[in-house]
């Protein structure tokens, strides 16, 4: 067992947007796509994951000062600290369940799909931790592994089914088939979203209503004329403030603005979260191009060995949908939200700091769902970021304790810690607390359950002429 722990230490030391492309290439040459194109692929893929991840990595650093300066400015003094997801990743490997639960996951997925329960190909490893910190946490609190393996395989089911039944949104608003997100962060509100957007759906004048960013700037970027000249065109407001850079030099200055930046920081924090905004979409842009045809021969493989499996679905981390200018817009304007809602809430001690610039990842699949619509996205992001907040807040205690006995993680001077969105995740909470006993959440399984019922109809209905 010892060994094994090491191997994934080692294993899942490297950066996802190393490890992933290393996988890829793997699955490439067995679906025989030729080496040359398997190889350019894999780098295109590496290059666009690499490009999120540094583009995320410079927003943080530019916002987080700004919103701690903020908090000075009102006096706050919150008691929790949020940094992010390393420290859950570090509970989740040094779990001694870490080890049986990437085999037994894969071993579900294989099973699920030779009965055709699932379409979903679940290839993105790395978000396995994801099913694996569930069952870390309940074991933690029950002692047993057992039930910690259980509320892994539960989680990683859902994921499962979730990815498959928003494939249909991926392929009408990104334009890529077979593909669809990973992350249970991502998949965890699918069921909420349906819903949601059904609600939505019935209100008269709202349902009416839309602001799409990609639709507006689709509209603006009108073809050459037919004898190659370039049309004259006025570009009207709407695509103006559609444009994620625009966005995101207004966000900056009211960030800066509310944090006491002078002219010269404020100038300059908005410049950063523009570039941000605009190096996003093309690194998305590259995992996009880079997937299409390792999906394309993975699937065209997998049904010519297994005829009656249709359609199937590969689970990929969400960076290739930050090419969509909706998701883009809808995390910026849900992270100023976040912040104003941490400073007001009651019963909040967090405020959003490491996980924060995580809400367009997070949002990405429901902003699909919407059809790209980001009223309707921000709307049901409201509550979304609310209880993000209180459940954070209420394990923060646990998440600390068990922080504190990894060695994976130096928590040492950093007080009561935990993590926004992934410390804060609703299905996850639901199955923990289904764990410990507490019988409000068997009415909350059945909501969710009545939810998902909603959402697989709503998938039916996408697929019905397929």
């Amino acid at each position: 067992m010892d060994t094994i722990q090491h191997l994934l230490d080692a294993f899942f030391s490297f950066k996802a947007y190393v490890m992933l492309p290393a996988i890829i290439f793997i699955i490439a040459l067995a679906v025989r796509l030729p080496f040359k194109k398997s190889l350019l692929s894999t780098v295109e893929l590496a290059v666009g994951f690499a490009g999120v991840f540094i583009a995320f990595d410079f927003f943080v650093a530019n916002i987080k000062p700004a919103v701690e300066q903020l908090m000075v400015m009102r006096g706050l003094n919150y008691t929790i600290l949020d940094v992010g997801w390393p420290p859950l990743a570090a509970i989740t490997w040094s779990s001694p369940l870490a080890a049986l639960s990437i085999p037994l996951v894969l071993f579900m997925n294989i099973a699920m799909l030779a009965l055709g329960w699932t379409r979903t190909v679940y290839i993105d490893l790395w978000n396995y931790w994801h099913f694996a910190l569930i069952g870390a946490l309940v074991m933690a609190t029950t002692g047993s592994m057992l039930w910690g393996l259980s509320a892994t395989l539960l989680l990683a089911v859902y994921c499962f089914k979730m990815t498959e039944w928003t494939a249909p949104d991926v392929e009408r608003e990104i334009g890529l088939e077979g593909v669809s997100a990973s992350p249970v962060s991502v998949n965890g509100i699918v069921p909420y979203t349906a819903c949601v957007n059904w609600l939505f759906d019935r209100i008269p004048g709202f349902n009416r209503l839309s602001y799409n960013p990609e639709k507006a700037a689709a509209t603006h970027d009108t073809p050459a004329e037919e004898d190659g000249s370039t049309p004259t065109h006025k570009m009207t407001w709407l695509a103006f403030f559609s444009e994620p850079m625009v966005i995101g030099v207004l966000i900056g200055l009211v960030l800066a603005v509310a944090a006491g930046y002078d002219t010269k920081k404020t100038l300059e924090l908005a410049v950063h979260i523009a570039a941000v905004m605009f190096l996003l979409p093309k690194s998305a842009g590259l995992i996009g191009e880079a997937m299409a045809p390792i999906t394309h021969a993975l699937r065209a493989q997998v049904e010519r060995r297994f005829p009656s499996r249709k359609n199937l679905v590969v689970a990929l981390d969400t960076g290739f949908l930050m090419s969509h200018k909706s998701v883009i817009v809808t995390g910026l304007i849900l992270m100023v939200l976040a912040v104003a809602i941490a400073l007001v809430l009651p019963g909040n001690r967090v405020l959003p700091l490491g996980d924060l610039p995580n809400l367009i990842s997070v949002m990405s699949i429901s902003v699909l769902m919407f059809r790209g619509n980001v009223l309707r996205a921000v709307l049901a992001g409201i509550p979304v970021i609310v209880t993000f907040l209180l459940i954070s807040t209420h394990l923060a205690p646990l998440y600390t304790e068990l922080a504190n006995q990894t060695s994976g993680f130096d928590a040492e001077g950093l007080g009561t810690i935990t993590a926004f969105t992934d410390g804060g995740h609703q299905v996850r909470y639901l199955l923990f607390e289904l764990y410990q006993g507490n019988l409000w959440a068997i009415g909350g399984l059945m909501a969710l359950l009545a939810m998902m019922v909603v959402t697989w109809r709503r998938f039916k209905r996408l697929t019905a002429n397929r």
